[in-house]
């Protein structure tokens, strides 16, 4: 009988909390078709469960996330092996900010390169004091093009073009101060910060998080003309909605407000 591998993705709910944690903890997570092709299929699913509110990315092991399988790459050096790596990755990226629901990235040590991408592309990070973040591929004779999107949209233009030119891990108050994460707690508070931070979030409205997290996507890459246009209509179909006649009656009534999901 041939031993089953473990799982690449590991799911756990508590509480409307989906944590999916990376579990390839021997390669430090390495981003390989595989991992990357089962995250995209949990987002989906996760996105069409009315039960998860939030969504936590975790990895196993000592790193968050090490970048690209370097090793898988080099096994198959061909245009058309790393045209569907980038592609895929691309897709899991893109899975993550149009998900209808907030993604929390729970780092507790090295995200770099592809890992570091897929901070960036988090709505929001907590941080251990031991996490350190980098961009290292110029040190490989490899620029971090793709994860240059994601940071670039995340940190300043002369911090992102620090870290792209240089490959140097940062440490998590460092990545604080250029708006890289949102937080920073001693390894032993982070899971209880996750937690808090996700049943936070997970407490208000689904369908105005949903909303909300489309139209910050959206408005930032529009003129600033177009982005009140814009968000001035969502903001008059978000005032239609039943969860908004219940908030703001609730806040007037001062209770708590019965989310209806519409």
């Amino acid at each position: 009988m041939t031993e089953l591998s473990p799982p690449l993705l590991l799911r756990s709910i508590q509480g409307g909390v989906l944590t999916l944690t990376l579990n390839r903890p021997g390669a430090r997570n390495a981003l390989s078709m595989g991992l990357m092709a089962a995250l995209i299929d949990a987002l989906r699913e996760a996105a069409a469960d009315s039960t998860i509110k939030v969504v936590v990315l975790a990895g196993a092991g000592p790193a968050f996330c090490s970048g690209h399988d370097l090793k898988e790459l080099r096994a198959d050096p061909t245009r058309a092996t790393y045209q569907a790596t980038f592609a895929r990755c691309s897709a899991l990226m893109t899975a993550v900010v149009h998900l209808p629901k907030p993604v929390i990235a729970r780092v507790h040590g090295v995200a770099t390169a592809a890992g570091c991408q897929l901070v960036a592309s988090c709505d929001l990070v907590v941080a251990s004091t031991e996490a350190r973040f980098a961009t290292p591929g110029v040190n490989i004779g490899l620029f971090c093009s793709t994860p240059m999107v994601a940071v670039s949209r995340a940190v300043g233009r002369k911090a992102t073009m620090e870290m792209l030119l240089t490959g140097d891990l940062i440490d998590a108050e460092k990545a604080l101060k250029i708006g890289l994460i949102n937080r920073v707690v001693a390894p032993d508070r982070l899971d209880a910060e996750v937690a808090s931070l996700a049943d936070s979030i997970a407490a208000k409205s689904p369908l105005v998080l949903a909303i909300g997290k489309e139209a910050f996507y959206r408005q930032a890459e529009m003129s600033l003309e177009q982005a009140y246009a814009y968000t001035s209509e969502v903001m008059t179909t978000n005032m239609l909605a039943a969860d908004a006649a219940e908030g703001i009656d609730a806040f007037l009534e001062k209770r708590p407000p019965h989310w209806r999901g519409c």
